[in-house]
């Protein structure tokens, strides 16, 4: 029986990527594996952060291409864009309603992967 999805994100640099999460997301550090892995959560929900040298690839071609890295449904996502903020982090799409019956909002990372946080209308 399956019991959890856990995607796994690339960093280059461990101790922002733990900061951003941490500090300006409000994750808890679950287990750091010798600096190189790293369990990050939310809510109940997992994302591994792996060390490595180069910067992800996939980050130029989810931006060229409209996609995404990660999508959080979100309560209150409004409230929430208003405490990221308040944190410093930089919104790459404002709060709104979209044409598929969500409110959402979209950020980077600190290594700029694509988040978005969304909540159904």
């Amino acid at each position: 029986m399956i019991k959890a999805i856990i995607p796994q994100m690339r960093t280059t640099d461990m101790p922002s990527s733990i900061r951003f999460y941490t500090e300006k997301l409000g994750f808890t550090v679950e287990f750091n594996y010798q600096d190189f892995y790293v369990g990050i959560s939310t809510a109940g929900q997992t994302i591994h952060l792996k060390l490595v040298d180069e910067k992800d690839p996939s980050i130029t071609y989810v931006d060229e291409g409209g996609h995404l890295h990660l999508y959080f449904e979100t309560e209150g996502v409004a409230d929430f864009a208003a405490q990221i903020k308040a944190n410093g982090v930089p919104m790459v799409e404002e709060v709104h309603e979209t044409e598929w019956s969500t409110r959402e909002l979209v950020i980077h990372d600190d290594q700029g992967h694509t988040l978005y946080f969304g909540e159904p209308l």
